[in-house]
């Protein structure tokens, strides 16, 4: 009877000490998924969060545009909640929180064509930034990691002044991952180490140019 209650008292603690603060903290991450601050009040970063995440992003930072830069995934069905496991479409979420909601597809160019050219993603976001009335803005994937990361970085050296380099370490202390944010990597060649800010009008020339 003494070994039954001692085992009891053990696994009540394991959930208590080991599982609860597990599930909460799963919790905790699932719902707001590495959610960020790029430059406050105006740019905020991060993974897919649940519908819960988002509307608390929107109602904390006053948000009016959400860019989704998952190629793969122009509208995601997100969960309501961690425990609620109804399911929204981002953009139906977004239009009930009368917010824009815009998708963005990083995509790589033929490697020919780098430096000349550089991906449709990087000008689209740039137009978008450029308008005042799109701000605060979050911009998300699906872990708030890479292509996130890449378009942040963007913002960074466009807008705020930052060097590659610093972009760069920007990139790794948020997890891009040290191993892949390198030159060998064609979605940093393109997306960071080739932009130029300030480069708008040569990439609008060059496209013109195309076309005659």
């Amino acid at each position: 009877m003494a070994r039954v209650i001692r085992g009891s008292i053990v696994a009540a603690l394991l959930v208590v000490l080991v599982v609860a603060p597990m599930v909460f903290f799963r919790g905790v991450y699932d719902t707001y998924k590495r959610l960020r601050v790029v430059e406050p009040g105006r740019v905020y970063r991060s993974g897919q969060m649940t519908a819960e995440g988002f509307a608390e992003a929107v109602r904390c930072h006053h948000l009016r545009t959400i860019i989704n830069v998952q190629d793969e995934v122009p509208d995601p069905t997100l969960d309501c909640g961690f425990w609620d496991r109804g399911t929204i479409k981002e953009s139906e979420l977004c239009r009930e929180l009368g917010v824009r909601y815009v998708h963005l597809m990083p995509t790589l160019l033929p490697r020919h064509l780098v430096p000349t050219r550089r991906p449709p993603a990087i000008d689209e976001m740039l137009a978008l930034l450029d308008d005042e009335a799109n701000y605060p803005v979050l911009i998300h994937c699906h872990a708030g990691l890479h292509r996130t990361g890449l378009l942040t970085a963007i913002y960074r050296m466009e807008y705020q002044g930052w060097t590659q380099d610093e972009a760069l370490l920007d990139m790794k202390a948020h997890g891009f991952g040290p191993w892949v944010c390198t030159s060998a990597n064609d979605y940093v060649k393109q997306y960071v180490l080739t932009y130029r800010p300030g480069s708008r009008q040569l990439a609008v020339g060059s496209r013109q140019s195309e076309i005659r």
